[in-house]
């Protein structure tokens, strides 16, 4: 569940060595020799540090010729530092009100007499709306197979693998290990 993973990554990230590496990278990236010496720590160490943070995607890596650097995902801390804010009713900076109205008109807008849609909008708000409509159909606390959300979207859109991702990334599901589950209403970023 995206409880479970939003528990995971503040006490992963609930370390002074990962802070402080967080905030070296804030700046640019790093390889680990820098980064121990900066943080008066050993390589076995940083390395240790930098695979926790990894495992939560708040880090990455570029090989450049022999050098490994590693890089920030800011996105992914700020989606996650968010996180709880969400799940208290609050939605991001980049979040709206829709209204009954404005949904009705855009579903049927972007939807033919026998369920299938047009297209995708290009406008976020109206994509959303869209995206919330279709996972309309899904249960709440489902886990569902990479398979069954292809055959289920395959009902409304031909292209399933652009709208399945839409749903990771608008927060209406989580995927982890090929398995689909929808996320509660409160992390949804409509």
């Amino acid at each position: 569940m995206q409880l479970n993973r939003i528990v995971n990554f503040h006490k992963t990230v609930g370390d002074k060595t990962r802070i402080q590496i967080i905030a070296l990278l804030k700046d640019g990236p790093l390889h680990g020799q820098a980064i121990s010496g900066k943080l008066g720590l050993t390589p076995p160490t940083i390395s240790y540090h930098i695979t926790k943070l990894r495992e939560i995607d708040v880090i990455y890596q570029r090989r450049d010729k022999n050098t490994i650097y590693f890089h920030l995902n800011e996105n992914k801390l700020e989606l996650m530092t968010q996180a709880i804010l969400r799940i208290g009713g609050k939605k991001d900076l980049n979040s709206f009100e829709v209204t009954d109205e404005e949904k009705y008109k855009v579903i049927h807008n972007f939807f033919l007499e026998d369920g299938s849609l047009k297209s995708l909008p290009a406008q976020r708000k109206k994509k959303l709306i869209i995206l919330e409509h279709l996972v309309k159909g899904l249960q709440i606390g489902r886990i569902y197979q990479e398979r069954e959300i292809n055959e289920y979207i395959k009902q409304f859109h031909e292209d399933f693998a652009t709208i399945r991702r839409e749903f990771i990334m608008c927060q209406f599901m989580n995927r982890q290990a090929g398995e689909y589950e929808m996320n509660p209403k409160e992390l949804w970023l409509i």
